[in-house]
């Protein structure tokens, strides 16, 4: 079975990339982009303003698709994960809904995180990482 999901890339003025820490299965602990199952007759779009918002606070106009995974989950199910870029347009950064935390990173601090199986690796080819601190 196939599950249709989204996610969302988005980067702050400085460059940093938005993370969520997954709070439930599957990969709970791990960091990873802001996402989720999307919901019968939900368009992409709808999905990644609703999902984002649930688990970050922020309120994010959806942009063009930056590319899409497969993922094997639990009991034969495959998540079909499309991801997109968004830009932010208002709210409270906050950890919410099925996140454990969420927070702005740079390359570095990318780095070190404990991410999804394939993130760094994706977003790489995807020419979408953060980029690196000014520090």
């Amino acid at each position: 079975m196939r599950v249709r999901c989204v996610g969302a890339i988005v980067h702050d003025a400085e460059g940093r990339l938005l993370l969520i820490r997954r709070g439930h299965p599957p990969g709970e602990g791990m960091w990873s982009l802001p996402g989720g199952r999307a919901e019968a007759g939900e368009s992409d779009a709808d999905a990644v303003v609703r999902e984002v918002a649930e688990e970050t606070g922020l309120r994010v106009v959806p942009g063009p698709l930056v590319g899409s995974v497969d993922r094997a989950g639990p009991g034969g199910v495959t998540y079909d994960i499309r991801d997109y870029r968004a830009t932010v347009d208002g709210g409270a950064l906050r950890a919410g809904d099925d996140a454990r935390d969420a927070r702005w990173v740079d390359a570095e601090e990318l780095a070190a995180l404990p991410t999804t199986a394939g993130l760094i690796e994706t977003l790489a080819a995807w020419d979408v990482l953060p980029r690196p601190s000014r520090a």
